[in-house]
């Protein structure tokens, strides 16, 4: 088991994305699905409760498994579980993005980032208002223990993460 640390900011904005798209299949009360932007993928996701501001979590995305970060399935699970906020208008200002064309793309989060706001901002959304909400969830995020479990892996997900 391993503390994960807090994921880059654009994490939080592909979390709110995927709510959004209505990629997320809720499983059980622990688990649920999270497909990738593309389609292509399908994250399996497990978070539990271990305590006060504790969570220990699985979930098979390469920032989770290979980069030690609570990647964006493990985000947007604990937004749908009411864990972590969640602001219906940047949900809005983040659906229907190709989260990971861009990041093929431009290869740099922080470009990645500013390309969506952009968008978000010709949409109407108030650029401000998202970026302070990144902020909240990072912060809130920072304040929880979640631990990478590997024995919540469900049995039908295979040892290796799916790579990108």
């Amino acid at each position: 088991m391993k503390v994960l640390t807090r994921p880059p900011r654009i994490k939080v904005l592909e979390a709110a994305g995927s709510i959004g798209d209505a990629r997320i299949k809720l499983v059980d009360e622990n688990t649920a699905k999270i497909t990738s932007s593309r389609g292509e993928k399908e994250y399996i996701v497990v978070v539990v409760k271990d305590g006060e501001n504790s969570y220990r979590v699985y979930s098979n995305d390469n920032g989770t498994v290979f980069k030690g970060y609570v990647g964006y399935p493990i985000i947007a699970f604990m937004m749908v579980k009411g864990i972590l906020p969640v602001d219906n208008e940047v949900i809005k200002a983040m659906t229907g993005i190709p989260w990971k064309d861009l990041n093929e793309k431009y290869g740099k989060y922080s470009v990645v980032e500013n390309i969506v706001l952009n968008r978000a901002e010709k949409m109407g959304f108030d650029r401000n208002v998202i970026t302070d909400y990144v902020n909240l969830v990072l912060k809130k995020l920072g304040l929880l223990k979640v631990v990478f479990d590997e024995k919540l892996r469900p049995p039908e997900v295979s040892e290796k993460a799916v790579p990108e």
